[in-house]
């Protein structure tokens, strides 16, 4: 959930191993990892977390989303499904 709406929704396995949303990813990616030498891929969030009360306008993610075009700017993402799972759902243009 990001601004408390459902950004990404699945089985725990499938989406842990394949979060096709940027904000997913980042949560998944801020895991702390025991192996101080293991390389990390993850994703850094810049910026404020935005307003409740001053939502921003298409996608509300694209404010800190590192992949984020135009089209985020102006028209919020559909449910789309996953290719590998019909019952996990994300809401994004650009997916991973």
């Amino acid at each position: 959930m990001y601004l408390g709406r459902f950004v990404e929704k699945g089985p725990a396995s499938e989406v842990f191993k394949y979060p096709r949303h940027p904000y997913t990813h980042a949560l998944l990616s801020a895991n702390p990892e025991p192996d101080p030498n293991k390389k990390r891929n993850g994703i850094e969030l810049k910026g404020d977390v935005p307003s409740l009360l001053s939502r921003p306008t298409g996608c509300e993610f694209h404010t800190r989303c590192p992949f984020a075009r135009e089209k985020c700017t102006s028209v919020a993402g559909q449910k789309t499904y996953s290719n590998k799972n019909e019952n996990h759902r994300f809401t994004c243009h650009f997916p991973l």
